[in-house]
């Protein structure tokens, strides 16, 4: 029987939209995943403050795990606007005191990297998550060490740490340079590429209905920590668990995640990666649309679509002008990303025509009337009130490669 020990942060999150406010971090949400998932004990060890002892020890006691706070003089809070907005950090990063580090032992040891501190590891199976993409530190340069070592990161993490920018490549000098078993390097859409000494193999991202991206990776993680390490899975089929288990996660917001036999059966289909134009149809008259459209176009380019944005590629100008070269970049997308709050009259019309050319659209309506979005969702767009959900549902329309 396997004991887990996870480390790392306890943090207190916020988001605006959609409302949040809990005590979790890393390490707090990691035992609260994977509470019917580890045969022995499990133990949370981290840096508490005094003002949200009591919410720790009740975060701990309800996944019935054993608490080990090391002390800290404040709680750290990360602030977000939106699921994929970036996170707003107090105390400021830079002002954060560095605590004297946490040393931790055991039969298998879950490490996320910390803002406060870092964990010093010795123990028979350990699984290590950097939680930076800028300067993320090897598991081995702080002392940590461990029979049995998994590596847990992603493209930017992985390139920060190696110098590589090829995932294949910073997998393979992973498994050289750290001595590990095994490396799962998440690629977003494109899944997880899990490498081992004997061969790799790569996992997909499994599409869900709500897309809630504040912890994700911290339950891909503890999933994959407590299926490879305690239960003693392969690496790809325990990568392909904890996949699914993250896209229950961001799909409920539930913990914790359920049993192997379960996550087998959830019905959430695979993504196959697209490629494509998204036409962003929004007003932007006003500083908080404008800052909308600006937000929206960022967050489909990162996530590899093209973006035809009226206000980027043609500006303002005269009806005659401006309304035919609109219409040219509405022509050649393959989906519609449409803001219709506040129900502007050029961007109805704009969703209106993508249907007549059977270009799928999906559309953001949030405080907007049911009946008045009843054309628009009697002919087959998409209509969510969730920003980050309509951004990924966007994407994932493109046409597959």
């Amino acid at each position: 029987m396997s004991d887990l020990t996870v480390v790392g942060g306890v943090y207190i999150e916020r988001c605006i939209q959609p409302l949040w406010n809990s005590l979790y971090g890393s390490a707090g949400r990691a035992v609260s995943a994977v509470t019917s998932l580890v045969p022995g004990t499990t133990t949370l060890v981290a840096y508490i403050a005094e003002e949200v002892r009591n919410e720790a020890e009740y975060l701990a006691g309800m996944a019935g795990a054993v608490l080990e706070p090391q002390p800290s003089r404040y709680a750290i809070a990360f602030d977000y606007l939106h699921p994929l907005s970036t996170p707003t950090i107090s105390p400021a990063v830079n002002r954060i005191e560095a605590l004297p580090p946490l040393h931790v032992g055991g039969d298998v040891v879950l490490r996320y990297g910390m803002l406060e501190g870092e964990a010093v590891v010795d123990a028979r199976t350990a699984v290590y998550d950097p939680q930076s993409a800028y300067g993320a530190k090897r598991f081995t340069a702080n002392g940590s060490r461990a029979e049995r070592l998994a590596i847990v990161l992603n493209r930017y993490e992985a390139a920060s740490m190696t110098g590589e920018s090829d995932p294949r490549t910073a997998a393979r000098w992973l498994l050289r340079e750290e001595g590990a078993a095994a490396v799962v390097l998440k690629m977003g859409g494109h899944g997880a590429l899990v490498v081992t000494p004997e061969g790799e193999a790569v996992v997909p991202l499994y599409r869900t209905e709500h897309v809630w991206k504040i912890g994700s990776g911290d339950v891909f993680s503890a999933t994959f920590a407590a299926l490879w390490g305690c239960r003693g899975m392969p690496p790809a089929e325990a990568a392909d668990l904890a996949s699914r288990a993250t896209a229950y996660y961001c799909d409920t917001r539930t913990l914790p995640v359920p049993s192997p036999e379960a996550l087998r059966e959830l019905p959430y289909p695979p993504v196959t990666p697209g490629h494509g134009l998204v036409y962003l149809a929004a007003p932007f008259f006003d500083l908080g649309q404008r800052w909308l459209v600006e937000e929206a176009r960022a967050l489909l380019m990162d996530l590899g679509a093209q973006v035809f944005s009226p206000v980027h590629e043609v500006g303002p100008g005269p009806a005659e002008i401006v309304a035919p070269e609109d219409i040219k970049g509405l022509e050649a997308a393959d989906v519609v990303f449409a803001v219709l709050n506040g129900l502007d009259s050029g961007t109805v019309f704009e969703a209106g025509y993508a249907v007549n050319k059977r270009i799928p659209v999906v559309a953001l309506a949030q405080n907007v009337k049911h009946e008045d979005l009843k054309m628009l969702v009697g002919t087959g767009c998409e209509v969510v009130d969730d920003f980050a959900t309509a951004i990924y549902r966007t994407v994932w329309k493109l046409p597959h490669l």
